[in-house]
């Protein structure tokens, strides 16, 4: 094989002159080549008899390969064989760069395709075009008797030594020429058999590991994470590999993956195993964290020892192999990576799944508390097949590892003897060490792009296979001389570094024009399993252990309130904006302010304060003006809380029953809002302050009321309902000064003892009423008197039933819609809570307070497909639900003898999963009865938060958390309790008041509870403002004075 390299200034060798003045030299050296085509007739060869310094052109192409192979013949590739050899066309192609990239695959006249690769050196590309080169490589390639051969050497010799155009650079003495094998073989059916055992060798043995870490919930997903693991450094390592150009076309694609693989599945169980060894009591991430740093400095030393054996492999073995060798260490260098993150992520996800804490505490060593008795040794054998100890994996990561090394070497050199090995390994040593010898200053002054032994190497093994098949077809391999080129450099040439060479590698912006979109869309896809992967690893996650739920804040917080009455608390009240009123039956009226830390002041001690007579029959605050109403037996007294002063009295008919409801209503035009009461008689008395006034309504049956609830929005008329002991319902709504009674008919006919049980109870924000028997609870529209639905319920207890909702919101048709709905009662019989909460069955979808005959939109859920979960809560005591829809109780402990077990009867019950338990403080002594705890330590309070059974919250806290420092009397059963505020409650402990908060209390005038709830105790709250989920029909003009 021989050579000529032409330059021109530094990459410019697809210049017009300089293509013209190498086609002058190549028919110099290979006479006439324009039309090159040298096939002959088999009569009409003329080959020459003897040596002879002339050749003629008949004679010459007789002697070409396509002619036939003899030990004389020849051929050869040129750039110049785009253009056919032909000066007319180079000088008539106005566009050069383009002709070589569209004839990159053309073929010569003995099909050796005409690759940039062999035509060109130091090529530079952009968007996948040859863009520049720095020289035209002119190659002979002929048998060892081929004249053609012999004359080339003496004509470049003369040309070298005569021409006055050209700068000569002639190799170096010594190093004419060197002998190359060039080898291209195909997979081996043996060759295949034996890559197919080594891959299901490896399988079995991966999937026999696995099937014995009886710690890995997802064995599926950890089999999903290996291979992405595995896909992932091995696409890395390609990638690098391309970047630094280094071949890979040598060895078979198929043999990659399984080398990888068996020395990553080393790091993998060592990682595995080490987790299985932590203590199963542990929080996951201490585990991992533990487990982590145990295996990583020897997964590190496993790395650098299988990175200097690779080393020393690719030192001696072939150029392909060696190739092979530098791809192997980027990918373990790449899967270290991937395991100290992906890997390593996905397996802490799969530790904390709720099976794996059983199957840790069977299987785990607890490495703290060894036993005292020695177990008996086991082989090491069983031990290694059984995957116990990682010493298996990192045995077969680094045999198979090497194994495919030396059969990579054995497929290229199978029969060549052991002498000859030897030999071929000494003279690669010796090699290395003269590898890059001392160059000629002419050559340095050239600034070559690329030297001739790079580029020798760097053609492929597609140009190996056609120069094979053309002078060996039955061959996989052939040795060539290889004489070094000469150098043709085209005087006045620029050969300085003054070319802008790329800041980049060409390969990145390559990347970047053309890969940009598929590695982003690779990217998401990615990143969508990836979540798939999580989602499947964490379908019935629960909870995590009780060391991290410890650890979270409590969301209860208890304050007491002491030193305000001398006994009993009898009634509460309170305001949203902090405002509490507490009514002893020491004759004390006490006003706390919760949101300036406590501060109180007493009722009736100011000066000028009119006499406050007892009983007090009913409270209740006004939020909008903070009046605080106190109703006795004949009077009516107002006390501002803002003001601190007195508003005017009023008188009321003496000594009757306590009313069933008592609140404030709304007017517009008055500073100080009307005041309506419904006794139990069925009357209705409106109370109008600024006049002194009082007019009175009577329901047109006489009968007992035995249920009152009312909606007061500001700026609409007050509607109430009504329930009597006969069954029957009336909804009363104020017209101007009068009010309107009509009859309510709901569902069909109910017997008697259904009737006896009605009760009722308001939804201001979505105007609408619950009409409550003792089994079933009607939906009730204020405005049509139709029930939309009605709920099928446990047996109820009479008056224990309460409602609350997530906030309405408006929908196109018009009316109101709920994210989630929930009724809360105790059961008759069983004295439990229940919690029914109603939700829709897509999360897209909302409840809708349409009309069920009417259709309904895509977003509206009908109640009748709305979706049921329930909970049971044990014990209850006495509780209310916050303005959030979270409960909150006060309850006494049932006396257990195994105290430590008292959780057992208190959580709520329900068949789904789901409750997030946070805290269950319980105080106990050690070696004592729970009945000999003294009264103030068996209250308790809970905290329940319920939507739709996605995420339900339960905690405990005990009430007296000092009690000497309370300082409240023996008490036996809980007072009244109140809302105050948006997230807290307050109760009634004997003398002293408990203020209970969900979270952090801010006191702000907001929507909390809708006004009345069947007992006098309880304050009113209007809601600031018309709703704005509903359309109500204009109120009736009133005058104003």
């Amino acid at each position: 094989m021989r050579s000529i390299w032409v330059h021109g200034s530094y990459f410019q060798a697809l210049d017009k002159d300089l293509l013209l003045g190498a086609l002058e030299l190549q028919d110099e050296l290979l006479g006439p080549t324009i039309d090159f085509s040298p096939r002959q007739g088999p009569g009409n060869l003329d080959l020459p008899t003897e040596a002879t310094p002339y050749l003629t052109p008949k004679q010459r192409d007789s002697l070409h390969v396509v002619n036939g192979l003899t030990n004389q013949s020849w051929f050869f590739h040129s750039p110049l064989q785009y253009w056919s050899c032909s000066s007319d066309l180079i000088d008539r192609d106005h566009d050069l760069l383009a002709t070589v990239n569209e004839r990159k695959t053309q073929p010569t006249s003995v099909n050796v395709t005409l690759r940039h690769s062999i035509v060109f050196s130091g090529k530079r590309f952009e968007d996948r075009h040859l863009v520049a080169a720095d020289a035209l490589v002119i190659t002979l390639i002929h048998r060892r008797d081929s004249p053609v051969g012999h004359l080339w050497q003496e004509k470049v010799q003369a040309l070298a030594d005569s021409t006055d155009k050209w700068r000569v650079i002639t190799p170096q003495d010594g190093r004419l020429s060197q002998l190359y094998e060039f080898q291209f073989r195909l997979l081996s059916k043996v060759d295949a058999i034996l890559l197919g055992c080594a891959y299901s060798l490896v399988l079995l043995y991966f999937l026999f590991s696995l099937s014995k870490l009886r710690a890995v919930k997802s064995k599926v997903g950890l089999m999903v994470t290996v291979v992405v693991q595995l896909a992932l450094a091995i696409i890395s390592s390609f990638t690098i590999c391309a970047i630094f150009k280094i071949d890979l076309s040598r060895i078979p694609q198929f043999g990659y993956p399984v080398v990888i693989f068996s020395m990553s599945l080393e790091n993998i169980f060592r990682l595995i195993n080490a987790v299985i060894l932590t203590p199963s009591e542990d929080c996951t991430s201490n585990r991992i964290g533990h487990a982590f740093g145990q295996t990583a400095p020897i997964a590190l030393a496993s790395v650098a020892q299988n990175l200097l054996i690779l080393y020393g492999l690719s030192r001696v073995v072939s150029d392909g192999v060696s190739a092979f060798c530098t791809f192997a260490a980027i990918a373990i260098v790449f899967d270290f990576f991937y395991l100290s993150t992906f890997f390593l992520t996905v397996l802490s996800v799969d530790v904390r799944r709720t099976e794996l804490s059983d199957a840790l505490a069977k299987a785990s060593i607890r490495t703290h508390r060894p036993s005292d008795e020695t177990p008996p040794r086991q082989p090491w054998l069983d031990t290694v097949l059984q995957g116990k100890i990682a010493l298996s994996t990192r045995v077969a990561g680094t045999v198979v590892m090497i194994g495919f090394v030396l059969i990579a070497q054995w497929h290229f050199f199978e029969n060549e003897s052991v002498a000859r090995t030897l030999r071929r390994l000494v003279r690669m040593s010796g090699k290395n060490h003269d590898e890059h010898p001392s160059r000629s200053s002419l050559l340095v002054e050239v600034h070559q792009a690329r030297s001739p032994t790079s580029w020798l190497q760097l053609q492929d093994h597609e140009t190996a296979r056609e120069v094979i098949n053309i002078i060996k077809p039955a061959a996989y391999s052939y040795t060539a001389k290889v004489f070094d080129p000469y150098i043709f450099v085209l005087k006045g040439s620029d050969r300085m570094l003054s070319a802008h060479e790329p800041l980049l590698s060409p390969a990145i912006y390559d990347f970047a024009r053309h890969q940009m979109t598929p590695f982003l869309v690779t990217i998401l896809v990615a990143a969508a399993l990836v979540r798939l992967l999580m989602n499947f690893l964490l379908w019935d996650q629960s909870t995590d252990n009780e060391d991290a739920r410890s650890s979270q804040p409590s969301l209860l917080s208890i304050k007491t309130l002491h030193g305000g009455h001398h006994l009993d608390v009898a009634l509460l009240t309170a305001s949203s904006s902090g405002h509490l009123v507490s009514v002893g039956l020491d004759r004390v009226v006490r006003v706390w302010n919760i949101k300036e830390g406590g501060y109180n002041y007493v009722l009736g001690e100011q000066k000028n304060s009119p006499r406050i007579p007892f009983p007090i029959l009913a409270i209740c605050i006004e939020d909008e003006f903070h009046w605080l109403a106190l109703l006795t037996v004949d009077r009516v007294l107002l006390w501002n809380l803002v003001d601190h002063c007195w508003g005017p009295l009023i008188k009321v008919e003496p000594y009757r029953h306590k009313p069933e409801v008592f609140f404030f209503g709304n007017d517009d035009c008055s500073n100080i809002p009307p005041l309506i009461m419904v006794r139990r008689d069925g009357i209705v008395t409106e109370l109008r302050p600024e006049f002194g006034e009082a007019s009175s309504y009577a329901i047109p049956e006489d009968s007992v009321v035995t249920s009152v609830d009312a909606l007061a929005e500001k700026a609409f008329p007050p509607k109430i309902m009504t329930s009597t002991r006969e069954g029957q319902i009336h909804l009363i709504t104020q017209d101007g000064f009068d009010w309107v009674s009509s009859a309510i008919n709901v569902g069909p006919h109910q017997s008697i003892k259904e009737r006896e049980f009605i009760s009722i109870q308001a939804l201001p924000d979505i105007s609408f009423f619950l009409i409550i028997r003792s089994q079933t609870v009607d939906l009730v529209d204020s405005h049509t008197h139709r029930a939309i639905y009605t709920f099928r319920v446990d047996p109820i207890l009479p008056k224990s039933l309460k409602a609350f909702h997530s906030r309405p919101r408006k929908m196109r048709c018009g009316s109101a819609a709920l994210w989630s709905f929930s009724i809360a009662y105790t059961n008759a019989y069983t004295r439990d809570l229940v919690v029914q909460t109603y939700s829709p069955q897509n999360e897209e979808e909302s409840l809708c307070f349409c009309d069920p005959d009417s259709p309904s939109r895509s977003t509206c859920c009908p109640w009748r497909r709305a979706k049921e979960t329930r909970r049971i809560i044990k014990n209850p005591g006495v509780w209310l639900a916050l303005p959030s829809g979270i409960m909150v109780g006060v309850r006494k402990k049932t006396p257990n003898k195994h105290h430590t077990h008292s959780n057992n009867y208190s959580q709520p019950a329900s068949q789904s999963t789901g409750l997030r338990r946070r805290h269950h403080h319980i105080h106990h002594h050690h070696n004592a009865d729970a009945s000999q705890h003294p009264p103030h330590d068996d209250w308790e309070v809970w905290m329940f938060s319920h939507f739709g059974g996605k995420q339900d919250t339960w905690e405990t806290a005990p009430l007296c958390l000092d009690a000497e420092d309370d300082g409240h009397l023996f008490v036996t059963s809980l007072g009244p309790m109140a809302n105050v505020g948006s997230s807290s409650v307050v109760v009634g402990l004997s003398n002293v008041i408990k203020v209970i908060t969900v979270g952090q209390e801010r006191f702000e005038t907001e929507d909390v509870v809708g006004p009345g709830s069947g007992v006098p105790a309880v304050s009113s709250r209007r809601r600031k403002g018309p709703s704005s989920v509903r359309t109500r029909p204009a109120m009736p003009p009133r005058k104003c004075c």
